[in-house]
Order: C-alpha cells, then sequence, then structure tokens
C-alpha cells in the first residue's frame, strides 16, 4: 500500500452539500487556510464560473479544474473546498488522496434541491427539471463520490457539528499517518 501524506483535509460532494461553509468553520477550528478551488478557477480565468461555462463551455472549465486540483497539491495546512464535479473524476481523487484526507460530503436529493434552487450561478441547474437533473448527477457521480476515505452525511446536522467530525476524522487520519510511517 502506498504510503500518504496527509496534510490537508479536501471535501468532495454534491453542490448544496455544505463544503464551503463546513470547510470554512473546519478550517478555522484546525487553524488552517480555506481554499476554494471554484474560487481558483475563477480567478485563474479572470471570470466567472457560469461565464466560464457560458463563453468557453464545460470542457474549458473542467481543464482549468484539472489545473486548480494539481496546484493543491503542493500545499500544506488547508482546507480544500471542491466543486461538485471534481469528486466525479477519479484522477482528481486520487491527486487530492496524495496530499488530503478526502471527505465526502453528501446530502439527498430533495434537501440538495431545497439548498441550491434560491441560488442562482448553478449552470449544470440551468434546466427545465433541475430536480431530476440533480437526481441524474447524483447517480453517475455516486460511484466516484465512495472513493473518498469517509462519506458524512450533512442532511440532519448542524454544519458545526459537520466541521467539528471533518477535524475528528482529520486528525484520527493523520495520528494513523505518522504511526504507520514510524512502524515502517
Amino acid at each position: 500500500m502506498e504510503q500518504r501524506d496527509i496534510r490537508n483535509l479536501a471535501l468532495i460532494g454534491f453542490m448544496g452539500t455544505g463544503k464551503s461553509t463546513a470547510g470554512q468553520m473546519a478550517a478555522r477550528f484546525l487553524g488552517f487556510e480555506f481554499l476554494d478551488t471554484d474560487q481558483l478557477i475563477e480567478e485563474r480565468a479572470g471570470r466567472t464560473i457560469p461565464e466560464i461555462f457560458e463563453q468557453a463551455g464545460e470542457t474549458v472549465f473542467r481543464e482549468l479544474e484539472s489545473q486548480v486540483i494539481e496546484l493543491v497539491g503542493q500545499e500544506s495546512g488547508k482546507v480544500i473546498s471542491t466543486g461538485g464535479g471534481v469528486g466525479a473524476n477519479s484522477d482528481h481523487v486520487a491527486s487530492l488522496k496524495k496530499h488530503s484526507l478526502v471527505v465526502c460530503l453528501w446530502a439527498n436529493p430533495e434537501t440538495i434541491y431545497r439548498r441550491v434552487s434560491a441560488q442562482g450561478n448553478r449552470p449544470l441547474l440551468e434546466c427545465e427539471d433541475p430536480k431530476g437533473r440533480i437526481h441524474q448527477l447524483l447517480e453517475e457521480r455516486s460511484p466516484f463520490y465512495r472513493q473518498a476515505d469517509v462519506l458524512l452525511s450533512t442532511e440532519l446536522r448542524p454544519l458545526r457539528d459537520v466541521a467539528s467530525l471533518l477535524c475528528r476524522h482529520f486528525r484520527e487520519a493523520q495520528e494513523e499517518c505518522r504511526n504507520s510511517k514510524s512502524a515502517v
């Protein structure tokens, strides 16, 4: 088994599962910096994600996403909140696992719809049937999301509790890494 160097906490999962909010809280609890891959993409591109989708298409967005995932691998002491599609790419998950404990936050489709329906800037849900699209995307992405080290429901938990659980899982994973290194 490959030796891991867990120095970051990476959050994957569908939009509306609490990655940004719980991730920011966890970063504060751990004394880490919070990074949002979507924000980093926007900074690199000089435009918003909806603009990237509209002007350049999803393929260009996914290329930028891959570049940012590679870039965050050089970081330490970060909580990394990823866009909803990052966890749907095995290469991205494998890249994140080299330096991070990867936690997938999840919720059921109805909860996700309720959380994101009032928000704009969700290009993948700009369609006739956003609820159906959520179901479809969750079904497609589920096998990839299950590659995370930890699956954590945000369904019936206050986000503060989610953040505390993230910190606990991270500290346990770091301890396990240290113990496995000293056993070698």
